[in-house]
């Protein structure tokens, strides 16, 4: 079961164990910079609001009534990234436009473990982008669908579907069990936060159309890890699924009539001010290799140069950013009383 909570996708399988939930929110960010130089996670900069379809589907295109789902407002050219919670353990996929993120291949429903198309909670706190090689992503930037940005349409031809798909698999209860008595420490909560309200007004939104997708866009250090299970420890008999939309901030107030929210900074006017970037340190888990499909896509960058549009605005590389480090942490000492 899925349910939107706080700007949140609450997972639940209560029927496989009570324990069995993880929530999974969608964070605003920097959009880094395109220019192949390799940079470290960017900030949270709060949740994207969340909308159920089905509450505003006589203002919404007709596929999306069929999708059912949820959606949420960009900006072209906009950057997020999904930010996992819970200690329950859970196999998550995750697509962009039906391009599984983590091996570039079409959408299933199904899990595969060779090779592994899916990220594996808690040992994955975060995804930020397309997994293009062992310990590297190209961030997911919202672009319009129909002018060839997005992974979707650059490996199928086609655009069609947009948006983000998720479907979650829980551990069976007799593993979580096993693997509750392995592992009995709290986990800690991590925050990509900075701490600091720093958006400016929303520009011109280029896109004429509702419909966004995903692309690949600047290079970021981040690793998506080697299931640790064993495969079978996950209950296939039963799955959640969402389809999240992603609605294009000019069309955002006539559907809601809410306003959409800020633009976040670039990344150059955030580094300027002397805000942290991130990186998780402390980590000793085998990262996938990334997915040759995925490393062969053009980045934003690079397709706007192809396409004769000229250099990407906001696009200023960032010079020794300032990087704070978070580190994996179990659990808490209990010293005397």
């Amino acid at each position: 079961m899925i349910e939107l909570q706080d700007d949140r996708l609450v997972i639940t399988f209560p029927e496989v164990h009570p324990r069995a939930r993880c929530t999974i929110d969608f964070q605003r960010t920097l959009r880094i910079p395109d220019d192949n130089r390799e940079y470290p996670l960017p900030p949270g900069l709060g949740s994207f609001p969340l909308f159920h379809v089905d509450d505003y589907a006589e203002r919404l295109p007709k596929p999306w009534q069929r999708h059912g789902g949820a959606f949420l407002p960009m900006h072209q050219a906009e950057a997020l990234w999904l930010n996992f919670s819970g200690n329950y353990p859970m196999a998550i996929k995750i697509a962009a436009g039906k391009i599984n993120a983590v091996t570039g291949d079409d959408w299933t429903n199904e899990l595969s473990v060779d090779p592994q198309d899916y990220v594996v909670l808690p040992d994955q706190p975060w995804l930020d982008g397309f997994c293009i090689g062992e310990g590297q992503v190209r961030q997911f930037v919202a672009m319009p669908l129909g002018q060839g940005y997005t992974a979707e349409e650059q490996l199928t031809g086609a655009a069609e579907h947009g948006g983000l798909q998720i479907v979650a698999y829980p551990m069976l209860a007799s593993a979580y069990e096993e693997f509750r008595s392995r592992h009995a420490a709290p986990r800690v909560m991590f925050s990509r936060a900075p701490d600091v309200d720093f958006c400016r007004a929303p520009g011109d939104d280029l896109s004429l159309e509702m419909d966004l997708g995903l692309a690949p866009g600047g290079l970021m250090r981040q690793k998506i890890y080697d299931d640790p299970h064993a495969f079978d420890v996950w209950d296939t008999s039963v799955r959640a699924r969402c389809f999240m939309h992603l609605l294009n901030s000019s069309q955002f107030q006539a559907v809601t009539g809410h306003p959409p929210p800020t633009q976040p900074p670039s990344a150059r006017t955030y580094s300027d001010a002397g805000l942290p970037w991130f990186e998780l340190y402390g980590e000793d888990q085998k990262a996938l290799q990334g997915a040759s499909k995925l490393a062969g896509l053009d980045s934003v960058a690079a397709r706007a140069l192809k396409q004769g549009h000229g250099p990407i605005a906001d696009n200023e590389a960032v010079e020794r950013p300032r990087v704070q480090g978070i580190r994996r942490t179990a659990s808490v000492r209990d010293g005397e009383f």
